[in-house]
């Protein structure tokens, strides 16, 4: 009796996903060569590329998400979230129902006492949202923005509450919210990943798992932009080799790591496959990305780019060139949505202003003001606003 006689139900467990996987493997590949042009097919189309655009379950507004994510942290009661009775309160010592059966990091409970912020705070838009005296740009959004004040965790350490933030876990392994939504929607671009990162300042502590893919293939996972020189090291050919040089190289890695993810089916076969697709198309359309000659200087202008840097600049989110770095993040970052990319992370540290606070979030503040309020007048002048989380 020929094996594949046998009830379905006797193939071996290891068997079944080995050939399943190579079907799979072949499929992938398939849709690789056919999308380059090298597969006979009457229509080409992603439909087994993973950041193939997907439809999600309900109609949604928003087709994209630029996530400014401010690492250290900005004090909210110093920002957006006036405390008017601690200001009453300040420097008297902490009562003590606030400090029973609470675990405090670096703080010693008895000789605490309460800080209230000396920042003034004025209503702006139809709302009366409420900012301080160091957002005036961003209050002129007030009618165009959201403010939630009831957010709160548990994770009082750096690492912890940002993985906190961007994962949803303050721990490993967890992907990024960017990478859920790449997951979950693909990207309509086929010439820029899916989700990019762009960062200013000194790095955060959290680093790269802030924009991880976690448990899902490294496909998922953020790209790091740079706003100036390379968009992406090691992007472009090394010297004397040829776009046919590297067509040519290209094709023979397709073929092996085809045939190797035929033999084992290991989804980052897959993503190494269309990780080196992807680069070769960047290598155009990245320095185009970052090309700003085709913005107007008024739009220029209204970002901050190229505007003067504060005299003393030694804070934790300081450095040279920090204001005009982070202005033009925001105007990629616009210009990431606008060519399909889904999701952007504006990465800007460090916010842990400690005993500094005056100074350094009057630094960070004006750093942060002027181009995020331009980020949504812009979108909102261009018909995105609606569509852009």
């Amino acid at each position: 009796m020929f094996p594949f006689s046998k009830p379905q139900f006797q193939q071996a467990r290891r068997d079944f996903f080995a050939s399943s996987a190579s079907g799979l493997g072949g499929v992938a590949l398939a849709s690789l060569l056919a999308r380059d042009g090298l597969l006979a097919a009457d229509n080409v189309d992603r439909s087994h590329d993973p950041l193939a655009p997907k439809p999600p379950h309900f109609a949604p507004k928003a087709k994209a998400c630029i996530f400014v994510f401010l690492a250290g942290a900005p004090s909210h009661i110093d920002l957006y979230d006036p405390k008017p009775v601690l200001a009453e309160k300040h420097n008297q010592p902490l009562p003590a129902e606030m400090t029973k059966n609470v675990r405090f990091a670096f703080i010693e409970k008895e000789s605490a006492v309460l800080m209230g912020s000396p920042r003034k705070f004025t209503p702006y838009g139809e709302c009366g949202m409420e900012l301080c005296d160091l957002l005036p740009h961003v209050g002129s959004c007030a009618n165009d923005i959201a403010l939630i004040r009831s957010m709160h965790t548990d994770a009082f350490n750096h690492h912890p509450a940002q993985l906190m933030m961007t994962t949803g876990v303050p721990r490993f392994g967890r992907p990024s919210l960017g990478s859920w939504l790449t997951y979950g929607l693909g990207s309509e671009s086929e010439n820029l990943p899916g989700y990019v990162v762009l960062t200013a300042g000194r790095g955060s502590s959290g680093g790269v798992s802030n924009w991880t893919s976690g448990f899902f293939p490294s496909t998922y996972q953020g790209v790091v932009f740079r706003s100036q020189g390379e968009p992406v090291l090691n992007l472009n050919s090394p010297p004397g080799v040829t776009p046919e040089m590297q067509q040519l190289g290209l094709d023979a890695l397709r073929e092996l790591n085809g045939e190797h993810y035929q033999q084992f089916g290991d989804p980052e076969i897959a993503s190494r496959l269309n990780s080196y697709e992807l680069a070769f198309r960047m290598q155009s359309a990245a320095p185009e990305l970052i090309d700003l000659a085709g913005e107007s200087q008024p739009t220029l202008d209204a970002y901050g780019v190229g505007r003067k840097e504060p005299e003393k600049t030694n804070f934790r989110g300081g450095g040279a060139d920090v204001y005009n770095q982070f202005s033009k993040n925001c105007l990629l970052a616009r210009r990431l949505v606008e060519r399909g990319v889904r999701c952007v992370t504006l990465m800007h540290a460090s916010w842990d202003h400690h005993s500094n606070l005056d100074d350094e979030i009057s630094y960070n503040a004006g750093m942060l003001d002027q181009p995020v309020a331009a980020l949504v007048q812009d979108l909102k002048q261009r018909g995105m606003l609606d569509e852009t989380l």
